[in-house]
């Protein structure tokens, strides 16, 4: 690659920013112990535009981390916690006749934050969960005829619990594919959950931690990932790693154009989280896993494979060009 190929990326500002999310990352990871990848993920798929699914069983700090992102990023902060009754007006909000001016009114519902967390979002009906697909794609919520934009930034962090546990509706492919990304945290190793045990409450500990940024700095950062540069080499990479998806027979279906798209959005943030102002094929690698293991449908042999042993699987079979 040439560095004239090179888009050089902006001045003081930007470095000022970046410096801010490299302070949030560290307070993130005084919170959330042990988890470096994950979390560094977590803030990328926010800066990518995206929005974060984490899957893992109940109790290894899940909404702790949704909790987190939004207090130490400066964000306005509301958790739906998803229920088998749990109606859509629960989430978008409700119109509500006003008598004295004669009319309906709308009262916005918890999706009007800017970080919303969809707490168990599959033990809820896929009526329900579908209620989120338009503030998702759209940033925008439809009510009475009417569009309400949402905050900006916004950005949905869902949590789930494995689908063999009792109470869980599978989410539709077409609710997963709004998620950039899908994560998980597991647990952690015996030498941090003794930190754990023998420290402070998560909780307490995050009260207790200032915000370092806000969403202007999130909002600014955004703007500049689409110009980090990618070259027509790393471009075919993508496509070979796409196309790969397609014909491979262990997949019932491939990767869509969304989807490959969501993954050059996520190499970008994760380039310039590193300060590269132009994706390496290192940058690809590192979030492919997390942005295609719940978009791959394997087939039924395979069903049972970790999603990101299915990701890892998938960069040793495509070389880089």
């Amino acid at each position: 690659m040439q560095t004239s190929d090179v888009k050089s990326l902006p001045s003081t500002q930007f470095k000022d920013d970046l410096l801010l999310i490299d302070r949030a990352l560290e307070d993130l990871n005084k919170i959330i112990l042990g988890k470096v990848i994950q979390v560094r993920l977590a803030v990328a798929c926010l800066l990518a535009g995206g929005h974060l699914l984490i899957e893992d069983i109940p109790g290894v700090g899940k909404t702790t981390l949704a909790h987190a992102l939004a207090r130490i990023l400066g964000l306005s902060y509301q958790r739906i916690q998803f229920t088998s009754d749990l109606l859509p007006a629960d989430i978008t909000g409700v119109s509500v006749y006003d008598r004295e001016r004669n009319k309906f009114r709308f009262h916005p519902g918890p999706v009007f934050s800017q970080l919303v967390l969809a707490d168990e979002v599959n033990r809820a009906t896929p009526k329900t969960q579908s209620a989120l697909l338009e503030a998702m794609e759209e940033g925008q919520v439809s009510a009475d005829g009417e569009t309400l934009p949402l905050p900006q930034p916004f950005f949905v962090v869902a949590t789930q619990n494995p689908t063999y546990q009792i109470g869980t509706f599978p989410l539709p492919e077409s609710q997963l594919d709004r998620f950039l990304m899908r994560i998980r945290l597991g647990y952690p190793g015996p030498g941090l959950e003794r930190e754990l045990l023998k420290g402070r409450d998560r909780r307490s500990l995050l009260l207790d931690t200032d915000p370092v940024a806000d969403g202007d700095v999130l909002l600014r950062l955004r703007s500049h990932v689409d110009q980090v540069f990618t070259s027509e080499a790393l471009l075919d990479y993508v496509q070979a790693l796409v196309r790969h998806t397609r014909e491979d027979p262990d997949f019932e279906v491939g990767l869509s154009p969304r989807a490959a798209l969501s993954l050059l959005h996520a190499a970008q943030a994760w380039a310039m989280m590193h300060r590269r102002n132009a994706v390496l094929p290192e940058d690809i690698q590192a979030v492919l896993p997390a942005v295609v293991g719940h978009r791959l449908k394997p087939r039924q042999e395979l069903a049972l494979r970790d999603p990101e042993t299915l990701g890892e699987q998938l960069l040793e079979a495509v070389p880089v060009p």
